[in-house]
Formats: structure tokens, C-alpha cells, sequence
């Protein structure tokens, strides 16, 4: 028998009085949340939720959200989570893509998700502190998890992807435990440990390496519903913080924060989710004398397919080698060496839900699925991410990649953030453009940047068209959205 509430189960027996969550001056022990998800699961089934059924999970980084995740789990439900953000056209299509029975959603996001279920003939349970503790504690518990095979779906992550509607990569029991003990592994996490939980659980990240690696280790999970620089810098303080996981603009951001609170508790930090600048990783480290891990997932590979592994030596600018159990390989490698990166192993997602075409155009015959991202590898098999495959910039016939005119761009003292896009042209096809957001109290101009960037690589990849915005747009989790980035009808 398999289920990946097993792993909550076990380690309430084993810690049953340590704190699994924290929310500010809220602790949750193990034996708390055990309790809780139990009941959650025994008023699903007593709803009628059979195995294998989808239930939508619409909360924010709140201990509520563990209690529906395993909860769900333990009564062989399929999670899908959902970002609290979304609209009712949205909900409607994350609920009824799936033939979603039921959704747990967060009483202020209500609204959108009650159109959701009634578009998709679902059941809303809305979660209203105090209320929902009423609710669940009328079930009866639901103790024994339902038996799953290693096969069996376990969660569905839609991706939000560039293009089209978003695709749901189905993760199985055994997907998620083995990445879980990949990563509790890795990064040595014990029940000693308290993991900073800044990443929305609903990703895949903040999930398998937050939520579900610290409650196999026993660690506690302490939460931030919202993230900003000077709360996550607050919470390492205040609760001896010894793993943080990020994404590069939550690691930006701390580097430039006023506050600059005891975090002498980090003992290792994990940046993922996307390329992570190396003058900023440097940064980090100098300032805050914390090591920065970088690694490389997606959600179809549960998520995390490579790292910088901590017993071996760590390259800035490298995504690493692949995790144990994981292969990695270059397709079709151009002259710069640059190829497609694709992943085969045991995390590797069971496919899109009710999308076998795309799933036979993303995994092969031989299990190797096509990431969509570019990189070239090293003489020792360390990976560097170069760019994704859409994001290339064709100039002229040559090929420029954004990540390579990011690095330097970082390297500008005045630059805060930066991202580097194509821009239509009449001549090229493509042009170089870029859009910055500068560091407070900086006065550098258009021209400044285009020359620091212009005497550092060829000529053909400098920005020509560069513009200043007070903000990047940024996914849920901190990531820089370039399909979002406006273009100056004209840029300076």
C-alpha cells in the first residue's frame, strides 16, 4: 500500500507534540494536523468522495491548507490545487477540467470558487476559521488512509505554461515520495529543522520541498501568507529559521532590504523556480553568510530533476547534476552546444490529464520528457540553464539568449532586476530589448547601462532597446513574467 499522507501519519506517531506548523502565534503540532486532516478526509467520504476523485484546494499559506491536502490525500482523493487569485472564469475551468466533485476554498476567495463549483457541479466547502473547525469536527475521523497503488494520482498541477489553456501534469503517490525523500535527503532535514514557508503551497516547489519534505522530517513548516523581504527576514529571527527555499526575486529582495535582523540560524538555502542571477546569489550569500543551493524542476518532474548537490562542489550559475534515480540528457545540441534538456526517471509526471496528444508530444517512447528549457553541460555534468526555448531571441540570424544579457545586466550596480526579451522589428525579425528596475536612490540613465552591457558582450546582443519600470510583473511565486513585460511603443 502507498499514499503520501502516509508520511504525515508516521510522523505523527513518531512526533506527535512537535509544532508541524506555525502562523505567527498559531502552532499546529503533528498530532493536531493528523487529527484534523483525518476528520477532513471522514467528511469527504461521507460526502460520497470515492478514490481517485478531484478536489480542488483553494487556500493560502495557512496550516488550513495541509489539513485539506492531506485530508484529501488520506480519503484517496486527487488534489488540485488552486491559486487563491483566481477569477470565476478561472475557477470554472480548474474544476470542471478535471471533473472536479468537490473544492476547499479560502472564505475571502469564496465567492470565485462557489461559481467555480457551480460551473463544474461541484461541492464548495468554505473555510472560515472557527467555522470549519465545527464542521470537520462533526465527521467522523477517517484514520486509515485509502490504499493507493504507486501509480495512482496523487495531485494534479496545472502549468500555467505560455501559451493556451493550462495543462494538468498528473504526479503520482510514488512521483511525490520520492522527490520528498530526494530532497529530505539532500538537504539533511531533520525534525530539528524549521523551513521558512514564503513559497505558495500551492506550486510545486513550495509543496514537495516546503510542505511535504518538512512534514516527512518531522521539521516545522513556518508560514508566510504573503510574501515581503523585511516579513520573511522578521520570521528567521524570530523562529531560528534554518532552511530557506526561494525563488531569485524573493532572494533580490532580501538583499535589498533596510531591515537586517539575526540570521546567523540559516544553514542552507535553496533557490529553484527559475534562473537565479549569479551577482545576486553572491550577494546573498556575502550579506546574509548563508550558503544559496541552486537546483532545476518543472512541475511535470515533481518538481526537482537536478541540484547543487551539498556534499559536492557548487558552481554559481549551474543548475547542478541530477538528483539520484534521475537522468538528464542535451537533444539536438547546436554548435554553442546548447541543447533542449530533457529528464527521464522516477519523478517524472504520469502524463496531462485527458491530454494524451500533448503528453505523446512531451514524453517519448523511452520515458524522456522534453522540458522546453535550453542548456549546455559541462566536462563534469553540471547543467546550465541557457534559456527557455521561447524565450531565444533570433537577431538578424543569430541566436541571443536573454539569461546571458541578464547576467551582466545584474552586474550593474544600479540595476535591481532586469529582463531581457525579443521585440519585434521590421529589419531583424527580432531586437534585443530589456526592461530594469533600478535600486533606490540610483541615477544611472539609458545610455550608462547599454554601454556597461555593450563592452562586455558582442556587439549584436546588447539591449537597443532599453526602459525603466518602478516593478517587473511577477507570477504567484515571485517569478518574473516576461509574456506580461509591456513594451514601450518608444523606448528610449
Amino acid at each position: 500500500m502507498t499514499n503520501l499522507a502516509l508520511n504525515l501519519i508516521d510522523t505523527a506517531r513518531r512526533h506527535p507534540d512537535r509544532v508541524a506548523l506555525r502562523l505567527d502565534e498559531l502552532e499546529m503540532p503533528y498530532t493536531g494536523l493528523d487529527a484534523a486532516s483525518a476528520r477532513l478526509a471522514g467528511l469527504l467520504v461521507a460526502r460520497g468522495l470515492q478514490p481517485g476523485d478531484r478536489v480542488g484546494v483553494m487556500l493560502p499559506n495557512v496550516p488550513y491548507f495541509a489539513v485539506a491536502y492531506y485530508g484529501v490525500l488520506r480519503a484517496g482523493g486527487v488534489v488540485v490545487p488552486m491559486n487563491v487569485l483566481l477569477k470565476e472564469r478561472e475557477t470554472a475551468f480548474y474544476l470542471t477540467d478535471p471533473q472536479a466533485k468537490a473544492v476547499i476554498a479560502w472564505h475571502e476567495f469564496a465567492p470565485a470558487a462557489q461559481a467555480g463549483a457551480a460551473a463544474a457541479d461541484a461541492d464548495c466547502i468554505v473555510v472560515t476559521p472557527g467555522e470549519f473547525e465545527e464542521l470537520i469536527g462533526a465527521a467522523e475521523p477517517f484514520d486509515e488512509p485509502v490504499a493507493r497503488g504507486d501509480d495512482d494520482t496523487a495531485v494534479i498541477l496545472y502549468t500555467s505554461g505560455t501559451t493556451g489553456t493550462p495543462k494538468g501534469a498528473e504526479l503520482t503517490h510514488a512521483n511525490l515520495r520520492r522527490n520528498v525523500a530526494t530532497i529530505v535527503e539532500m538537504l539533511d532535514i531533520t525534525a530539528d529543522d524549521v523551513i521558512l514557508g514564503a513559497l505558495p503551497l500551492f506550486h510545486a516547489f513550495g509543496q514537495t520541498a516546503g510542505l511535504n519534505a518538512a512534514v516527512a522530517a518531522g521539521a516545522c513548516l513556518s508560514l508566510i501568507p504573503r510574501f515581503t523581504p523585511a516579513k520573511a527576514l522578521e520570521i528567521v529571527e524570530r523562529d531560528r529559521v534554518t532552511v530557506f527555499e526561494g525563488v531569485p526575486t524573493m532572494f533580490a529582495a532580501m538583499l535589498h532590504c533596510d531591515e537586517r535582523p539575526d540570521t546567523s540560524s540559516l544553514r542552507v538555502c535553496v533557490s529553484g523556480g527559475a534562473a537565479m542571477p549569479v551577482e545576486v546569489m553572491r550577494g546573498f550569500e556575502d550579506a546574509f553568510g548563508c550558503m544559496v543551493l541552486e537546483g532545476y524542476g518543472l512541475s511535470e518532474t515533481s518538481p526537482v530533476a537536478s541540484f547543487n548537490h551539498p556534499d559536492s562542489e557548487r558552481k554559481p550559475g549551474s543548475i547542478g547534476t541530477p538528483v539520484a534515480g534521475v537522468e538528464m540528457k542535451l537533444l539536438e545540441p547546436n554548435e554553442d552546444g546548447v541543447g533542449e534538456i530533457a529528464v527521464r526517471g522516477h519523478n517524472v509526471m504520469k502524463g496531462y490529464w485527458n491530454r494524451p496528444d500533448a503528453t505523446a508530444a512531451a514524453i517519448d517512447s523511452d520515458g524522456w520528457f522534453r522540458t522546453g528549457d535550453l542548456a549546455r553541460v559541462d566536462d563534469e555534468g553540471y547543467y546550465y540553464i541557457v534559456d527557455r526555448s521561447k524565450d531565444m531571441i533570433i537577431r538578424g540570424g543569430y541566436n541571443v539568449y536573454p539569461r546571458e544579457i541578464e547576467e551582466v545586466l545584474y552586474e550593474h550596480p544600479a540595476v535591481r532586476e532586469a529582463a531581457v526579451v525579443g521585440v519585434p522589428d521590421d529589419m531583424l525579425g527580432e531586437e534585443v530589448g530589456a526592461a530594469i528596475t533600478l535600486t533606490p536612490g540610483s541615477n544611472a540613465d539609458v545610455a550608462d547601462i547599454q554601454a556597461f552591457v555593450k563592452d562586455r558582450v558582442a556587439g549584436y546582443k546588447y539591449p537597443r532597446r532599453l526602459w525603466f519600470v518602478d516593478e517587473l510583473p511577477k507570477g504567484p511565486t515571485g517569478k518574473i513574467l516576461k509574456r506580461d513585460i509591456a513594451i514601450p511603443v518608444e523606448a528610449p
